[in-house]
């Protein structure tokens, strides 16, 4: 497939800003139990503002690969049956949580309606919201995921791996911001957020590995054979019917060598796991403020050519027919 940066931008952006609010919310958690200071409720209103402004941004990358963006809304209508219309449900009730989640916060409103757990943890409007913000940041890993595993003839996508790596990957990246932002402002819980950002990062990485050993294994039901209805062994196609470009040549295939795609696979797998990891490692050793920062860059670099990847990657069957240009 032809890979549209809006769309890798859109799911790169979106992923981050759900892992940013589950890490927010579970550092919450943690602080609540631990006891440990977070820098009051502007640590929370401001990170809910950066994952909201990731959200945003992820939403405003998607009208660039609309036809008609005035008629965006209409998206929403077929939710029975589409994960698209379903993202697009689900994407502004993510961003409406994080908003009141970050706005309770910024107005204080944090005290205790009752408390949970022998005095362990205090509930209070912000956890409810927290909560209610985790059942929808994975339903959204779900959609966006499902969006590309539910399409069977993408035999490179239609797979369990699609959301594994969507979800594992977006939480990677969120946790990874979180440990940079609390590195940044110096608070308690950068050793938190770092040792998810790991943990995440090597699922993801496990998932990753899973799904490129998969498809580079893949037996494809359609071939040209097939494709055309001769089951003569020896078929090579000598022209595509036609002497000039069209989109069928245009959005069904990325037109790189497979050199260049050999060196993507390869540039995301250092950026996106051993590289970041390397840095978390030795910035719990030099208690460094800024490598956290350099991690999440790197890894997000990482994390915009993985998802050229995956576009370039799933072989279209029109391809079949259209092999040659001469």
């Amino acid at each position: 497939m032809h890979p549209a940066f809006s769309v890798i931008f859109l799911t790169t952006l979106i992923g981050a800003g759900q892992g940013l609010f589950l890490a927010l919310f579970t550092g919450q958690l943690y602080a609540s139990i631990k006891l440990i200071d977070a820098q009051g409720a502007s640590f929370y209103a401001v990170g809910s503002a950066l994952s909201l402004g990731l959200l945003i941004a992820g939403l405003g990358a998607s009208f660039f690969h609309l036809g008609r963006p005035e008629r965006a809304w209409r998206a929403a209508s077929m939710w029975r049956t589409s994960w698209l219309s379903r993202e697009v449900i689900v994407l502004p009730m993510m961003m409406g949580v994080v908003f009141f989640y970050g706005l309770f916060h910024y107005l204080g409103w944090t005290q205790p309606w009752f408390v949970a757990g022998d005095g362990a943890l205090p509930i209070d409007a912000t956890m409810v919201l927290g909560f209610a913000g985790v059942i929808v940041a994975f339903a959204l890993f779900v959609c966006t995921g499902m969006i590309y595993a539910s399409v069977k003839f993408l035999e490179e996508w239609h797979s369990p791996y699609t959301i594994g790596n969507f979800t594992f990957l977006g939480m990677a990246s969120g946790f990874m911001l979180a440990a940079a932002y609390s590195a940044y402002l110096g608070n308690h819980l950068v050793g938190f957020y770092g040792t998810w950002a790991v943990i995440f990062t090597l699922l993801g990485l496990g998932t990753r590995i899973a799904s490129l050993i998969r498809n580079a294994t893949l037996k494809h039901k359609s071939t040209l054979q097939t494709a055309i209805g001769v089951r003569h062994r020896k078929i090579v196609q000598k022209s595509q019917g036609f002497t000039a470009g069209s989109f069928n040549t245009r959005e069904f295939f990325h037109h790189q060598s497979p050199e260049f795609l050999r060196l993507v696979r390869i540039g995301f797998l250092v950026l996106v796991f051993p590289l970041p990891l390397l840095l978390i490692g030795v910035s719990y050793v030099l208690e460094s403020p800024t490598l956290p920062i350099a991690a999440f860059v790197i890894q997000y670099l990482g994390l915009v050519a993985e998802r050229w990847y995956f576009f370039a990657e799933a072989n279209h069957p029109q391809n079949l027919y259209y092999q040659s240009v001469a």
